[in-house]
């Protein structure tokens, strides 16, 4: 489950216009179902050393697969069908961690607060175990 996206190497995917720049990867911009395909469009474009393709998997970039999970994503890891992230819902707001599901593409916050990075990464490293 992955697609393909050019992106700039200061930051941002190419929109579907094929002329900007988005900061985050959402439905404007551009995408392909295989790196060969990327490859054929980004021979056209002008300037190509400054652009990269890349992957866009649920990984790597959870947000576009999981579109109710908000906020910022620190780290992120697959533990059987669930991708499990680190999440700030807000700036300022306390750690969660949130668990998505590949099927079902549902996501739900941990109850738990994390009021430091320290204590957030060492809830993430040993979460796995109470998922269901």
């Amino acid at each position: 489950m992955s697609i393909f996206a050019l992106q700039s190497l200061a930051g941002g995917f190419l929109d579907e216009d094929l002329e900007h720049f988005n900061k985050k990867f959402d439905d404007w911009c551009i995408h392909f179902e295989s790196y060969e395909d990327a490859m054929i469009i980004l021979k056209t474009l002008e300037n190509t050393e400054a652009i990269d393709i890349v992957e866009i998997t649920p990984l790597s970039y959870p947000q576009y697969y999981f579109t109710n999970l908000q906020g910022t994503i620190y780290a992120t890891r697959q533990v059987e069908d669930k991708i499990v992230c680190v999440v700030e819902p807000f700036i300022g707001s306390s750690f969660k961690i949130a668990i998505c599901d590949l099927k079902t593409k549902k996501v739900r916050l941990s109850k738990t607060s994390y009021k430091n990075i320290p204590n957030v990464e060492s809830a993430f490293a040993n979460f796995g175990d109470n998922l269901n």
